[in-house]
């Protein structure tokens, strides 16, 4: 009976996809995440040691989270159960305690529970681990693509150590390919497979990272290429291009990636690359983000970063948000990108923001006097008479140019600017009006 057991896991391995066959056994085996792996690195030096407390692994998929995880276990000799957060009940974390139990009373031997989704733990679930994660029953390794400070429970992360691992670089995911390639008994190295350098290119560049993307592709693309004369498969760019079908996108609309990618959009358009700002708008469209959100965030960046230097960027996005929702995609992404290409390429100015922020400041800081007496609504004429509402104020319209100097602020802060225009676009022509209107109570007085 252990001998069928045995014969049908290596069956079933075989089986297994290119990227599950290629897992790393070994610590020297793993690719990429240098900055954690490197020698001398603290997780390096925690596996080594085999001082191990328990983990949180957070990063993209594809980047070796679950790889990591066999490979601790393998290192410190240790045994692993692997469930999926989403899917493990109450009652199979019970079988696994028990089964961990055994294995350190009988055996001393510890045991590695790897929990892939880990930011789905509901209450009950969390309830039943953490005793036996706290008494080392259990050593705790999660996974999870969600930042964990945000979508992990506290508890868990307080008695873990998060560690990010980043998407894999072009150089690690080429010795991956490689190692795959060449590998007779894991990989595909009994098929003698040639891919050639446009294909790889293609295949690394649309992986985006992702070691498991990569792999699979590369195993489709040759396992369907016919053999030649010679017995070779030859993978070219076009068998690449339909093993991948298209581009893989790294986004989740509620993770990461979306304030990732609508932070390269907010900077492409203030640092005004229209390209790059189009670019990332395509991006986040193609992935499925609503284009509702897109189109606010650009009616709040025309008055962050445009503002008064071009009053008609506000505008152009506002009318942009209109469209999509008038219009609806795909058509609405052609006026958002006009919003986005107007935006970009308008001068810039942040005194808007500056003028509201200093102001918002004073009114929690500074004390906070009444309206002067002169600007208070007269409202009933006995207000007036016996309590000077109104007395005194300048009505601008019975002055020529329909301005009057006079003051508007109240005392606490009447000689604060708020508002300093830029010398960028429109503002220029706003700084030479406030500077001759209010010259004669030094306000917006030139440096």
């Amino acid at each position: 009976m252990e001998l069928f057991r045995q014969g049908t896991a290596e069956r079933l391995a075989a089986e297994a996809p290119l990227a599950a066959r290629m897992r790393p056994r070994a610590l020297d085996e793993f690719v990429g995440q240098e900055h954690l792996l490197a020698p001398g690195k603290v997780l390096r030096r925690a596996i080594e040691s085999g001082e191990l407390t328990s983990l949180i692994l957070y990063g993209p998929p594809g980047t070796g989270k679950t790889s990591l995880a066999h490979v601790i276990a393998r290192h410190t000799d240790s045994d692993v159960e692997q469930i999926n957060a989403v899917t493990a009940g109450v009652a199979e974390l019970r079988e696994v305690i028990a089964r961990a139990k055994d294995r350190r009373m009988l055996h001393r031997r510890r045991t590695i529970l790897f929990a892939d989704e880990i930011h789905r733990f509901n209450k009950a679930q969390q309830d039943v681990l953490l005793p036996f994660v706290e008494d080392g029953t259990l050593v705790l390794i999660g996974a999870t693509t969600e930042n964990p400070f945000f979508e992990v429970n506290a508890t868990l992360v307080s008695r873990s150590r998060v560690f990010r691992l980043e998407p894999l670089g072009e150089d690690a995911l080429r010795t991956i390919l490689d190692r795959a390639l060449t590998e007779p008994d894991r990989g595909l190295g009994a098929f003698r497979v040639e891919v050639n350098e446009d294909a790889m290119t293609h295949l690394i560049a649309v992986s985006n990272g992702d070691a498991r993307i990569a792999l699979n592709a590369l195993e489709l693309a040759a396992m369907t290429a016919p053999p030649d004369g010679g017995g070779v498969r030859r993978v070219t760019l076009q068998s690449i291009e339909e093993a991948a079908q298209r581009r893989a996108l790294v986004y989740d609309r509620a993770g990461d990636a979306h304030y990732d990618h609508i932070s390269a959009f907010i900077k492409s358009m203030r640092g005004s690359d229209p390209d790059a700002a189009v670019y990332w708008m395509a991006r986040m469209l193609a992935a499925g983000e609503d284009a509702r959100y897109i189109a606010r965030r650009m009616v709040i960046h025309a008055s962050e970063d445009v503002g008064m230097a071009d009053p008609m960027a506000l505008l152009v996005a506002t009318a942009a948000a209109h469209a999509v929702e008038f219009v609806g995609l795909p058509e609405a992404q052609i006026p958002m990108a006009q919003a986005a290409i107007y935006i970009a390429t308008a001068p810039k100015s942040n005194a808007v923001v500056r003028a509201i922020g200093s102001a918002m400041s004073d009114v929690e800081e500074r004390k906070a006097d009444q309206v002067p007496l002169h600007l208070r609504e007269p409202g009933h004429p006995l207000a007036a008479k016996h309590l000077g509402h109104g007395r005194g104020y300048k009505y601008a319209h019975d002055y020529a140019g329909g301005f009057v100097p006079q003051q508007y602020l109240p005392d606490s802060v009447k000689d604060r600017i708020y508002y300093q225009p830029s010398d960028a676009g429109f503002e220029q022509d706003i700084r030479k009006r406030l500077e001759g209107w209010w010259k004669g109570l030094k306000r917006y007085t030139p440096e």
